[in-house]
């Protein structure tokens, strides 16, 4: 495994959007690092180094879920080798642990957007579950995961159960986030951790998550983005990015996220930070925040 060691200054700022204004403030922070090489960590993050299974908690438009759903799958996602879905979700569960607990102290500050607010959640691109003892705080909490790779339906029910949600408090929905099968208004939020890098269509599916979400919900993310233009690090992900999309589930490293974010225009705007994570290399750079519907 080839090691490239980078010294980089990490650069965290905030953005308030919002249907007539921008509002940027930026606090620069030095901080020294290494990191090493290596391939994706982001949920499709890892691969080099279906239909649910209970009741829905969330209402679920029947004919949607039954034939619209499976045939965007298909379409979104075409069909691939059991052993290729079980492999990558059983990377992804054993493979996470450093990059979660870095990202933990910022998805702890998120997380606590939901506290007192939210009782109905949907996470777009669930995965193994890593975001579940996030959810411990919140009272009377139900979760409906959504994830286009069934295989990880087994790893988040574990992780679900090792977080002391109650089996009837989550249920998993095997589709794809640019076509939830989900009713209009019908959650209190939607948190999508490393998703949007991976998804066939950035815009459709933040069409699709201001859709579900009631009036007043929220949208929490953490992504991956690309490096600042004319960077190092973007001229490693600008030559990586085709083998990444092959080898890691279709996941992209030069997307703008952020900026995807925000041109969805959400009804109260969106809260979005950028920071530079000293583990990750030519990932390095993350945007996080909340989106108001």
């Amino acid at each position: 495994m080839a090691i490239l060691h980078l010294s980089h200054s990490s650069l965290i700022s905030t953005i308030t959007c919002s249907q007539d204004s921008v509002k940027t403030q930026k606090t620069l922070i030095a901080t020294d690092s290494v990191s090493f090489f290596r391939l994706c960590p982001c949920g499709r993050r890892h691969f080099i180094k279906g239909a649910m299974t209970s009741m829905p908690l969330l209402p679920i438009s029947p004919s949607y879920a039954a034939s619209s759903s499976t045939e965007d799958l298909k379409r979104l996602r075409p069909p691939k080798p059991d052993w290729y879905d079980e492999f990558f979700a059983w990377s992804m569960d054993t493979s996470m642990e450093p990059y979660e607990k870095e990202l933990s102290s910022y998805k702890m500050k998120l997380f606590d957007n939901l506290v007192g607010k939210a009782e109905k959640v949907l996470e777009i691109g669930v995965g193994t579950g890593p975001n579940f003892k996030y959810y411990s705080a919140i009272p009377n909490v139900s979760v409906l995961g959504l994830d286009p790779n069934a295989k990880m339906e087994s790893y988040a029910r574990k992780s679900a159960s090792e977080a002391g949600l109650k089996p009837e408090d989550f249920s998993f929905i095997h589709a794809v986030a640019e076509a939830i099968p989900l009713e209009d208004a019908s959650v209190d939020a939607v948190v999508g951790t490393l998703v949007l890098c991976s998804v066939a269509d950035v815009t459709q599916t933040l069409n699709e998550i201001k859709r579900v979400l009631r009036p007043g919900g929220v949208y929490l993310f953490i992504e991956h983005v690309a490096g600042e233009d004319g960077s190092f690090l973007r001229l490693v992900q600008n030559v990586l990015d085709p083998l990444q999309q092959v080898v890691a589930d279709g996941c992209h490293l030069t997307r703008h996220t952020g900026d995807y974010i925000l041109e969805a225009r959400f009804n109260g705007g969106a809260d979005i930070n950028k920071v530079s994570l000293s583990s990750l290399a030519y990932l390095s750079s993350h945007v996080y925040g909340v989106a108001y519907n």
